[in-house]
This record gives C-alpha cells, sequence and structure tokens, in this order.
C-alpha cells in the first residue's frame, strides 16, 4: 500500500526578546495543524539569526517585547524585503496596523488573540493569503483601489462596482462560495467575475492578485461610481 506522505513542515521565525511571551508563542506551535495544512516549526533567534536564515519565509514579530521597533522593521525591509511578517502588537491601533499591512505585513493581531486565533492567521499566512481586522482591509483595499500607480505607464484598469466587491472579498482570503453568499450572488458568476479579474490584470492566480493589488502594482483607474459595498463591518 502507498503510504500518504505528508506535506514538509514549515519553519516560522519568532522574533520576541521576553522569556514568558517566548514561552507563549510557542505553546502556539503545539497545536495540531488543520486537515491539509503542513505542521509548523518554530524557530526563535536574535533579529540577525533570524534574517540571516534564508531558509525562513515567515517570521512572526512580537512588537510588545522589542527594544527598537522602528529599527528592526527596517533591518528587516533592508535585509529580507521577501519574507512575509505575522506581527502582533498593539489592540485598537488602525494607524499603526494599517502601516504595518502597507509595509508588507501580512497578519496584524493583538495581545488580546487567543492561541487558536494566532494559529489560524499563522497557516493563513503561509497559505498565501492576509490576515486582519475586516474593516481596516476594507479601508486598506479603497485606499489601494482609488489609487493610480505613478510609477507604471499602462493604461489604467477598470473594475466595475461587482469586480472591486469581488477583488475586496478575494483579499479576505473568502472562497468563491463564501463569496457568492455575502454578495446574493451565483457561485458561478462569481467564478466569472475572477476569471474577469485575472484578465484585467493579467495575474496567474487568485494569490497573485492578491499580492498585486497589496504591492500596489496594479494601475487603476479612480471609481466613477458610487460603491454600494455588501461587506459586514465589524
Amino acid at each position: 500500500m502507498c503510504s500518504i506522505q505528508k506535506p514538509e513542515p514549515i519553519r516560522v521565525g519568532v522574533l520576541t526578546d521576553e522569556p514568558i511571551r517566548k514561552q507563549g508563542l510557542a505553546s502556539i506551535f503545539e497545536y495540531l495543524p488543520s486537515v491539509g495544512q503542513p505542521q509548523l516549526s518554530p524557530v526563535f533567534g536574535s533579529v540577525e539569526e533570524l534574517l540571516s536564515d534564508l531558509t525562513l519565509r515567515f517570521l512572526v514579530m512580537d512588537l510588545y517585547s522589542l527594544s527598537s521597533v522602528t529599527e528592526t522593521r527596517m533591518a528587516i525591509r533592508r535585509q529580507r524585503p521577501d519574507i512575509r511578517l505575522i506581527v502582533i502588537g498593539p489592540e485598537k491601533n488602525d494607524e499603526l496596523i494599517m502601516k504595518s499591512i502597507m509595509a508588507g505585513a501580512r497578519a496584524y493581531l493583538d495581545l488580546k488573540a487567543s492561541p487558536e486565533v494566532v494559529r489560524e492567521a499563522i497557516e493563513v499566512v503561509t497559505s498565501g493569503s492576509i490576515w486582519a481586522p475586516r474593516r481596516l482591509l476594507s479601508k486598506l483595499i479603497d485606499n489601494l483601489l482609488d489609487a493610480s500607480d505613478a510609477k507604471h505607464i499602462q493604461a489604467p484598469i477598470r473594475f466595475t462596482v461587482r469586480e472591486r466587491q469581488v477583488l475586496d472579498l478575494i483579499l479576505m482570503a473568502r472562497s468563491n462560495r463564501e463569496i457568492a453568499r455575502e454578495l446574493g450572488i451565483e457561485e458561478r458568476t462569481v467564478q466569472a467575475h475572477v476569471s474577469r479579474l485575472l484578465r484585467k490584470t493579467g495575474a496567474s492566480n487568485r494569490i497573485d492578485l492578491s499580492m498585486r493589488a497589496l504591492n500596489h502594482s496594479l494601475p487603476l483607474a479612480p471609481k466613477t461610481t458610487a460603491r454600494t459595498s455588501a461587506i459586514q463591518h465589524e
């Protein structure tokens, strides 16, 4: 009989200076992975040690225990702009959350987040999506969609109101079924919208589409009609 091959564990760097916080974060990795998800393996160390380990593609950064958040963030952006950050920081600091996401963070959690939620957020990021409060994701997406990137010379991309809504929900890691339910449309209609979004943007898949939107790689035309969002804000 052929045994089912388990996916290779994903090594995740953990950056924290406090022993108690380190113990708490270590316990998160003791949870069994969700169905279909690989095991997550924590790697603890100093910022220099973690950034020099080129096998690490994901990094949990605990803002509460770092002596210099700004210097650490600059070092990460300078040495490892490719690394995906999971940031743990102050609660209800919308400005800090927005800045963290704009700077490259793929997840933002506050200190009150349960170990299960932190674990789920890490799994979402390692699967290629992002995690943040929905109200802020919606605000961030609006900013990205309303802005036209001056660095690109190609013609602006124009989206319909519905395509913008579908893109909003894709960036929130919603499946086609979930998007259909939230917008009150058929799942096959969602698939058609996703296909048009990929065709218009030149993205190869949903993850590529999300990364282009979050990294300002889509030269978007300004909105010309009022948007009637179906997203429920928290």
